[in-house]
């Protein structure tokens, strides 16, 4: 399954030349993650709370296209390329909403970890179900 969230780029997003920075193209993606889980029924304070759970950045890297401007429309996607146990790969794209212009690739790896320990803990079943439908 692909999800996708709507992303508009404010000033604050942009750098000198008036480009999206090249950081806050994690933090897009990071946003559409957070609002898959939501859309997915999970909220990540519930998942702490109750599971004693939270997923940490293990490793993310970005392929740069096109530069998102002030106050383009833009679509951020998320889709599961790979899991394991306790880790999940995915890729994301930004695409400009007006052409569905690429302008970047992402590859983030999560790691599922039980927040008392800090060690890797299973990422419930239900969550990876949900995210393959």
């Amino acid at each position: 399954m692909s999800f996708r969230w709507p992303v508009r780029v404010y000033y604050e997003d942009t750098d000198a030349a008036g480009i999206v920075y090249y950081a806050n193209y994690f933090r897009f993606m990071e946003r559409a993650r957070t609002e898959w889980l939501r859309h997915l029924g999970y909220e990540q304070d519930d998942l702490r709370r109750d599971h004693g759970i939270v997923f940490v950045v293990r490793r993310a890297e970005a392929d740069y296209r096109e530069p998102a401007r002030f106050n383009d429309l833009l679509w951020v996607t998320g889709e599961v390329i790979d899991h394991g146990r306790s880790a999940i790969t995915i890729r994301q794209e930004v695409l400009r909403q007006k052409d569905d212009k690429l302008l970047c690739v992402g590859e983030v790896g999560l790691v599922c970890i039980d927040i008392e320990r800090f060690r890797p803990k299973a990422i419930p079943r239900e969550i990876l179900e949900k995210m393959h439908e």
